[in-house]
């Protein structure tokens, strides 16, 4: 397995436990509160915080025990990597316009701020998945 496909599946196991996360904190609200007032902002912070530096160390992790010449990227590397970020940048655009549509419509910051991060946890799963699976099953130049 390459490096960079080693790399995607941490990303991608990083990003998952981070939301999963977030969602658990999230909705392990006290009784009776609205999900609105569910205190979000600490732990959307540190999910996000906690999901870069477990990136980070995983990352570290792996080049530290690959061989030297399995983190010489190549052209085919960087081929995938360009295309599985431009596959995913199409969440962020989505999350985007999902947030001007609710601000907008003057919906709660609650909504605004969930709307955004999963845009971004859907944007990094899809962005690794489409890098897995060119790893797994082949690139084709277009």
């Amino acid at each position: 397995m390459a490096v960079e496909e080693k790399r995607a599946w941490m990303m991608l196991l990083a990003t998952v436990a981070a939301y999963a996360t977030y969602l658990a904190a999230v909705l392990d609200r006290p009784e009776g509160l609205r999900l609105t007032q569910a205190p979000y902002v600490s732990a959307l912070l540190w999910s996000v915080g906690g999901g870069i530096v477990a990136s980070i160390v995983l990352h570290i992790v792996v080049s530290t025990f690959s061989p030297k010449e399995e983190n010489v990227r190549d052209q085919r590397d960087r081929e995938i990597h360009r295309f599985s970020e431009y596959v995913g940048q199409s969440f962020v655009v989505l999350g985007g316009i999902a947030g001007l549509i609710l601000a907008m419509t003057g919906q709660d910051r609650f909504w605004i701020a969930n709307a955004i991060y999963l845009a971004f946890v859907l944007s990094a799963v899809l962005s690794t998945t489409a890098k897995i699976a060119a790893y797994r099953f082949g690139f084709h130049r277009w």
